[in-house]
């Protein structure tokens, strides 16, 4: 019976934990895109998240991409970093390759070029963390999207772990 009981309140508890951090990770407050200065697409999974940014430059939202590059090898990043756009397209690896080191990189982009908005490119998951840690980093406006990729149950289950992992640590860390 006391094992039953214990059971049924870990149960409870995972599902009192994933509701409470759906709007976190599953519905995160998002923008829709606006002029900006730039467009800064976080390093993760090639989900999109690159062509999403190109899309947007094309579209005229920004002069400029900033490709957050942490990979030894990418064909499709490499492919992108050197190809031909009517648009600025800035591939950078982060130091360190986290969004910490994104952010860092961002706030000296913006304090050198006088940005006040730039639009950034993630996953659904990653969003609300990106804006705790870019904001840390730089106080200018930051207007969040994402490709909304379809994740399995598996999948969400990683990053509800991983990002409330990351935002632990996050909260002891300055942007530097």
């Amino acid at each position: 019976m006391r094992r039953r009981l214990v059971l049924a309140a870990g149960v409870a508890s995972v599902v009192v934990l994933a509701l409470g951090l759906w709007p976190v990770y599953v519905s995160p407050q998002r923008e829709e895109p606006a002029p900006a200065d730039a467009i800064l697409v976080l390093g993760g999974a090639h989900d999109g998240r690159e062509e999403l940014g190109l899309r947007l430059a094309r579209a005229g939202y920004a002069p400029r991409v900033l490709i957050s590059n942490p990979y030894e090898d990418s064909p499709l990043v490499n492919r992108i970093c050197h190809g031909g756009y009517s648009f600025e397209v800035v591939c950078f690896d982060p130091s360190p390759r986290t969004t910490r080191g994104e952010g860092h990189y961002l706030a000296d982009q913006a304090r050198e070029h006088g940005w006040e908005r730039v639009i950034v490119v993630t996953f659904t998951p990653h969003i609300s963390r990106a804006r705790f840690v870019l904001g840390k980093c730089w106080d200018g406006q930051l207007l969040f999207v994402d490709t909304r990729p379809r994740l399995s149950v598996p999948r969400w289950a990683y990053d509800y772990v991983y990002q409330s992992a990351g935002y632990a640590k996050a909260i002891f860390e300055g942007c530097v």
